[in-house]
């Protein structure tokens, strides 16, 4: 099962923390600080296995991590997964986000989190491997795409239908209406 899923940058900067177990936030930030000290301190030429840190299980758990330009996307899973398996899941989520942003950098990490959850949700929910076929994922992503773009018309909507009434021809008032000068009555004033 998998416990977490992180993506971090080179200085350590969380731009997605997934975990599917309850941690305070506290822990939550401890466990990042861990994981990033394990796996940027890793040499390239290294495996992309090591075990997990303390906070995040120990030697029951394995850290399984790719480092692609300037982010690291980690995988905490237990012994029941598979390490080629992990790897190749990453690989996935990788190829689908660059399919679904076209050429996928960590600035659409930053600023389409919304979407990079979507698109983690269709790949694992709850712990476990929903999909791995990338066009049905990516088919998913443009299906949501397409139903956030239609109901922006909607919410456009009152926008349009205000302008509409501007537009309307309505008869103008006559220019000598005079209207009685109505005295108002004086209120205390409060000092």
């Amino acid at each position: 099962m998998i416990k977490a899923i992180l993506v971090f940058n080179n200085h350590g900067k969380p731009r997605l923390a997934k975990f599917f177990q309850h941690y305070s936030e506290d822990e939550q930030q401890q466990i990042v600080r861990e994981t990033f000290h394990l796996v940027s301190r890793r040499d390239d030429n290294v495996c992309s296995f090591l075990e997990g840190g303390t906070l995040i299980g120990g030697s029951d758990y394995r850290l399984i991590y790719r480092h692609y330009a300037t982010l690291y996307f980690v995988f905490c899973v237990d012994s029941s997964e598979s390490e080629l398996g992990i790897l190749d899941l990453i690989q996935v989520f990788v190829e689908t986000l660059d399919r679904c942003f076209e050429n996928v950098c960590e600035l659409d990490l930053i600023f389409h989190v919304d979407k990079v959850h979507f698109i983690l949700s269709e790949i694992v929910m709850g712990g476990m491997v929903l999909e791995t076929n990338m066009n049905e994922i990516v088919s998913r992503y443009m299906e949501q795409d397409k139903l956030e773009k239609s109901e922006a018309g909607l919410s456009a909507a009152p926008a349009k239908a205000a302008a509409a009434i501007k537009n309307i021809d309505l008869p103008t008032l006559p220019k000598d209406l005079k209207i009685p000068n109505i005295e108002l009555p004086k209120l205390p004033s409060f000092r």
